[in-house]
């Protein structure tokens, strides 16, 4: 068990300092919160995004986008805007 927090504690960050020799265990803990917190939170963005993955039929605009789209199209029919074929 001691190798497996050693390694852990070195591929968290070198520790071959000897000025900081006594607080090496308190900077592993605090590197080891901060990425338990990084992976928590990228848990949770995966998770949401598989949660709406294809969820509902999303080829359709909502209806204040088709009815602004339909007056967009009718104002600019007349208009230079007016995109050629």
């Amino acid at each position: 068990m001691i190798h497996i927090i050693k390694v852990w504690k070195y591929a968290l960050g070198s520790f071959s300092d000897e000025k900081t020799k006594e607080v090496d265990n308190q900077v592993v803990m605090v590197r080891s919160l901060i990425f338990l917190s990084y992976l928590i939170t990228n848990c949770f963005i995966i998770s949401g995004v598989i949660r709406h993955w294809n969820y509902g039929n999303n080829t359709e605009l909502a209806a204040p986008q088709q009815e602004a789209a339909q007056i967009q199209k009718e104002t600019t029919d007349y208009t230079s805007c007016k995109e050629e074929d």
